[in-house]
């Protein structure tokens, strides 16, 4: 493993990759195979308290910040995992943590703590709208003691590993309200209890071993406790969720790069062509340099997005651009990894294509890298909207 400068989290990245290693390539390859989910890792850093990082300890948690988190996140994917199995839970617990009423928390917080409750899934993003969220079409109507929802998501993790999903949906119609940001509202949803009155969940295959579904909701009635924070101010709530996820994000593709920067260095040395280790030439050298230098600088991103983050200050700006820097950084590693392992590089039996794989989803979600750029124009430069 590459050297890495000695930080402050150095107890906690020593404890999650001694948990990782009981969990070896050989497990994390066998579940890819399978299409199947990491039920027994996802137990045991449940178990050892991880997934419990950002709950307070009156709740059982361990009271940490995103700081922490985002560590605990990366240190899986350095360790040859990966983390969107059971990372909608730190990143939910934002929205929770900041907007949920002293009843919720009470709630919800011990038995997510202990591993009892689930929340892994937020549901956000629809078929007709993508990231033009203030354009969701899935409505909760109130009516007496319970809002009736009808509507469609589609890319939603996890559902069928979570107990628990964070649902954003319109309570006021886009027509009547004064900002478009308004009129959004999010709910805690029992997602077994969902299943049974109202709630179809249709699985979506992919190129990743990533579960995800579209979720069709036909007069499915949500008690009105199960609302978070004020009616129609829920769009504000969800981008605390929506920061702490790209933060995370970028945390776990600098994991990822670090992981193909110590698999690719190894093998170059090791690698003798025409009497010579491949690492020794300049035009294997420079690509993976490169790749490690985005890497570095993307970390110190994700550093001021989560410092930000954990004092409550505005953080969107660094967290959109610590995701952007930290995917980029994460494929370039990848290709450079995977080009110079040659033929082996596609073996399965050496999980880069697998890891290669898991890496280009960053590229896309959440959020694209043009959106980001958009927004960083728009909110950072002064440019005109240009959507």
């Amino acid at each position: 493993m590459i050297k890495t400068t000695t930080d402050q989290y150095q107890d906690i990245r020593d404890a999650v990759r001694a948990l990782c290693a009981g969990f070896p390539d050989e497990y994390h390859r066998k579940i890819d195979a399978e299409r199947g989910y990491p039920a027994s890792f996802v137990d045991a850093l449940t178990k050892a308290g991880w997934l419990a990082a950002m709950i307070p300890h009156e709740y059982g948690g361990s009271g940490l910040g995103l700081t922490e988190a985002s560590v605990v996140m990366e240190e899986i994917n350095r360790s040859g995992g990966n983390s969107g199995a059971c990372h909608g839970q730190m990143y939910n617990m934002g929205t929770l943590l900041r907007h949920g009423s002293q009843a919720q928390k009470e709630l919800y917080l011990p038995k997510i703590a202990t591993g009892e409750w689930r929340l892994q899934s937020m549901g956000v993003t629809e078929p007709s709208t993508g990231t033009d969220t203030t354009k969701i079409k899935t409505t909760a109507v109130k009516k007496g003691d319970r809002y009736v929802v009808n509507g469609q998501k589609v890319w939603i993790s996890r559902v069928q590993h979570s107990d628990w999903m964070i649902l954003l949906a319109r309570t006021t119609p886009l027509a009547e309200v004064k900002k478009k940001t308004e009129g959004m509202s999010i709910f805690m949803v029992d997602l077994r209890q969902a299943e049974k009155t109202g709630m179809t969940v249709r699985p979506i295959p992919n190129m990743v071993n990533h579960e995800t579904n579209e979720l069709f909701f036909e007069n499915l009635e949500i008690p009105e406790e199960n609302l978070i924070g004020q009616e129609g101010h829920g769009f504000k709530y969800i981008l605390d969720g929506l920061n702490a996820e790209r933060t995370l994000i970028a945390a776990e593709c600098i994991g990822d790069g670090y992981w193909f920067i110590d698999r690719v260095t190894k093998y170059v040395n090791e690698r003798v062509v025409f009497g010579r280790p491949i690492g020794q030439n300049q035009g294997v050298q420079f690509p993976i340099a490169e790749a490690y230098i985005e890497i570095e600088a993307a970390n110190l991103m994700r550093y001021q997005a989560c410092q930000l983050f954990d004092a409550h200050l505005p953080c969107g700006a660094q967290a959109n651009m610590a995701k952007y820097l930290a995917a980029k950084a994460s494929w370039e590693a990848a290709n450079a990894c995977i080009q110079f392992h040659g033929g082996f590089g596609f073996a399965n039996e050496y999980d880069i294509e697998r890891k290669f794989r898991e890496t280009r989803l960053y590229q896309v979600a959440p959020i694209s890298t043009n959106l980001i750029l958009s927004y960083v124009a728009e909110h950072e430069l002064g440019l005109p909207r240009s959507f």
